[in-house]
């Protein structure tokens, strides 16, 4: 864990959030290191908190550390918790107690798994939907998305909170229809559409492209076309009323079978 001196090292803010994960990482632990939590509780008179909380807040917050030296076993882990999701709500953060950060409070993307997986995004005008795969690609080993010109931007604000800070942990870059044709010529590549091979049994490549086409036309005439020159389309099982998925569900979905298909960690 990181060092108390480093702590009182980070600007108010990123200490403070650094704290709250910290607590809920404590509150986790089967052995409880008591004398590095009587430090983070110390920490609560430092200036990074007076300049984060309020009046009404700090004393809030301290009239919780004073419970802690007398509460034990699941009770204490239930009020680590609560200064968890305190600190979360003073710095007005959602509660993201799965995510892997680094000590500045910021998704660590060293912790990531990355396969030889690329995605093309080919003019998806959602930034919902952006945001949404650029998390499912976080998750499940993409090493980098190519997004056709035509795209939602990825600076757009729907595109940054839905993605959840995944735009800065997967690379990407945007780019016109031939140069990413260009870039993905030698490569296996598969197109997820309508009418192709049932995704269970789709071979899916150690290394290679998939391409997700736009919400209302589809993946384009010219990408359709170098996915058939190769290893055709995979397609999902429906068993619904519904003729199609929404298209960050689908990639989700495609996403987790490539992954399990290609990662070491799956047998």
């Amino acid at each position: 864990m990181i060092t108390l001196k480093k702590l009182r090292s980070l600007n108010s803010r990123t200490c403070v959030r650094k704290c709250a994960s910290l607590f809920h990482q404590l509150s986790q632990e089967q052995e409880l290191d008591r004398t590095y939590l009587n430090g983070l509780l110390s920490l609560f008179e430092e200036k990074q908190f007076g300049e984060v909380l309020d009046t009404a807040e700090k004393e809030h917050l301290l009239a919780l550390a004073r419970r802690v030296s007398s509460v034990q076993g699941k009770d204490l882990k239930i009020l680590l918790e609560d200064i968890h999701y305190f600190l979360l709500a003073v710095l007005g953060s959602d509660p993201s107690d799965w995510d892997v950060t680094d000590e500045n409070g910021q998704l660590d993307a060293s912790a990531r798994i990355i396969l030889p997986h690329i995605l093309v995004l080919d003019r998806i005008r959602s930034p919902y939907n952006i945001g949404s795969i650029f998390r499912s690609a976080d998750s499940f080993g993409v090493k980098k998305i190519y997004l056709v010109e035509g795209c939602a931007r990825i600076d757009h604000p729907r595109t940054i909170k839905t993605s959840r800070g995944c735009v800065d942990t997967v690379d990407h870059e945007v780019l016109p229809e031939d140069v990413v044709l260009q870039r993905i010529q030698s490569l296996p590549i598969f197109a997820l559409e309508t009418g192709g091979k049932d995704l269970s049994r789709f071979p899916f490549p150690r290394e290679g492209v998939g391409i997700i086409g736009g919400e209302e036309l589809g993946v384009s005439p010219s990408l359709v076309q170098a996915s058939e020159s190769s290893l055709g389309r995979v397609s999902l099982p429906m068993g619904g009323t519904k003729g199609s998925l929404n298209v960050a569900v689908a990639t989700g979905i495609m996403l987790c079978s490539w992954y399990q298909s290609s990662s070491p960690g799956w047998k």
